[in-house]
């Protein structure tokens, strides 16, 4: 569960950016499968963004702790696609 919590953390920052996301796939293409794979296409940039770029060093923290960022990410997937599908339930049966 400490580990979890911590993988939360490393998503913090990405939050906003992901709801700024989701309301623009709700507005543009409302359907479950295109935003999941917007979504997972995203997660690569970031992925790429974080892990080649001045921020590699907080991937040195969650290794230490015994998160490979494998794991890290593919957490942070799964949140993601929960989040968005819940999302869009949510603006399908409101529109």
């Amino acid at each position: 569960m400490q580990q979890f919590l911590t993988i939360l953390a490393f998503y913090r920052p990405f939050v906003v950016w992901s709801l700024m996301v989701n309301i623009a796939i709700a507005i543009i293409f409302p359907f479950i499968i295109p935003a999941i794979t917007t979504k997972l296409f995203l997660a690569v940039f970031v992925w790429y963004l974080v892990s080649e770029t001045g921020a590699r060093h907080k991937l040195n923290f969650y290794k230490r702790l015994g998160i490979s960022s494998i794991r890290l990410f593919t957490i942070l997937v799964i949140v993601d696609v929960l989040i968005t599908v819940a999302f869009l339930q949510v603006v399908k049966a409101y529109i």
